[in-house]
């Protein structure tokens, strides 16, 4: 018998026996250690393609870097000093999705927009606390990564940081094949903003007689959309309405920054609408009379109600029908706040006041409590 190795398809190492006898020569081949079957990446997770996505967003990252964020991108944890001027500073933390806006966003090719979307709805968050934004982390989450669509994703989340003077420190991106259906995507924010403690002990209680003034909306922002994308499966939208509803949600940080110390309370309206939202500024033994005719709607609020009759109140606890912000201020303060808000960049419309808890409303008015 003579024995030699050799390499065979489908085999690392193949040791071949070779028998001469009586009845001719045999040949045996004897695996000895198989070729692994299958890779991490014929499994469904690319390693190499996120790498590569890394390479291609280090630019509009490092372009929101700020003084404060000791690290690059790449690391395991993003490092982050507080900011000097602060002499108690508070750090202010919020987290958010985008919902299923994500969904109108992929179907009509507008990644960048849901970037800005993820941003703000947790920056404006932080801002009802007059929070400087200081640092975000973003997760990016789909059954296959497509370098070029979460490459201006992530682009439109750096550039949204950078209009609030936030750094982007650092973020996932996951690739969960069986988890999610093909060309799907969803997104999470991580924001953390610092504020000074004294102005949070100093700040005016919300009191009967404040002045409610709302900053408009640019459109229905990141809520309500099961049901907008129900209503345009039945319904074709004008495409002016169907790009009011992809508008990314404002960034309300600059304009409601240079005000903060002259509100008494603030409210981003998001899930909940204009119903749940302003009420949480509130103490059980206040209520809020909203004005809700005051201002015009966008029209693709209109559109919405007009082709899915809502009721008056669904409206109101679904959407934001036009105003993206709140802030509650002392009525001798309120024109000088509306006009700095302007001055910002922002359409303000004083949409009521604070009332006692039990106050009636009068006839174009409604009451809002505190559940």
């Amino acid at each position: 018998m003579m024995g030699m190795l050799c390499q065979l398809r489908g085999y690392k190492r193949t040791e071949i026996h070779v028998y001469i006898g009586k009845y001719g020569t045999h040949v045996l081949f004897i695996p000895i250690i198989r070729v692994m079957g299958i890779t991490y990446q014929q499994s469904g997770v690319d390693i190499d393609a996120a790498n590569r996505l890394i390479n291609r967003i280090k630019e509009p990252i490092k372009q929101t870097n700020r003084p404060e964020i000791l690290t690059d991108v790449g690391g395991f944890a993003a490092l982050a000093t507080l900011p000097t001027k602060f002499q108690q500073p508070v750090l202010v933390c919020g987290t958010d999705g985008v919902g299923t806006k994500v969904e109108l966003a992929i179907e009509h090719d507008r990644h960048e927009v849901i970037g800005q979307d993820l941003v703000a709805m947790c920056v404006n968050d932080i801002l009802v606390y007059g929070a400087e934004p200081l640092l975000f982390l973003d997760y990016f989450a789909t059954a296959k990564l497509d370098i070029a669509i979460a490459e201006r994703v992530i682009s439109g989340i750096a550039d949204a940081c950078k209009q609030v003077g936030c750094a982007l420190a650092g973020g996932e991106t996951a690739e969960l094949p069986g988890l999610y259906a093909p060309n799907i995507y969803d997104l999470a924010g991580f924001c953390v903003g610092v504020v000074e403690k004294e102005t949070l002990d100093v700040r005016k209680n919300v009191q009967v007689g404040d002045i409610l003034l709302g900053l408009a909306s640019d459109g229905p922002h990141s809520n309500g959309y099961s049901l907008i994308r129900a209503l345009l499966r039945e319904h074709k939208a004008p495409d002016s309405i169907l790009e009011e509803m992809l508008t990314p949600t404002r960034l309300y940080g600059p304009a409601v920054l240079s005000i903060a110390d002259s509100a008494t309370g603030m409210a981003h309206i998001t899930g909940g609408g204009l119903i749940e939202n302003p009420p949480r500024m509130l103490t059980e033994d206040l209520a809020i009379e909203l004005s809700p005719n005051v201002w015009e709607q966008p029209e693709s609020f209109k559109w919405i109600n007009a082709k899915g009759q809502l009721e008056p109140i669904e409206m109101l606890r679904t959407f934001n029908c036009g105003i993206g912000f709140v802030i509650a201020t002392r009525a001798e303060d309120s024109a000088q706040v509306k006009s700095k808000l302007e001055g910002g960049g922002e359409r303000v419309y004083n949409i009521g006041r604070v009332v006692a808890s039990g106050a009636r409303p009068s006839s174009d008015s409604i009451i809002l409590t505190r559940e």
